[in-house]
């Protein structure tokens, strides 16, 4: 349940603030691609049709580290 609240309010801010979504679309891009050894014509490829799941799944995290960036 805990999960799917962070889940819930992270999809919320990610769906009103286009800059928090872009920075995050961003990390989650960036992060995914240095997940997989694909070349950068085949990424962009599995990014176009996957992107949706991967921002759905990982708006928490993404969320995460938008607020933690400033103090790395």
């Amino acid at each position: 349940m805990e999960r799917d609240n962070l889940m819930h309010g992270a999809r919320t801010a990610l769906n009103t603030d286009t800059d928090i979504r872009a920075w995050a679309e961003n990390f989650l891009k960036e992060k995914t691609r240095a997940e997989t050894s694909m070349t950068d014509e085949e990424f962009e490829k599995y990014w176009k049709y996957h992107k949706p799941e991967i921002i759905h799944a990982g708006a928490a995290e993404a969320m995460a580290a938008y607020r933690n960036r400033e103090k790395i």
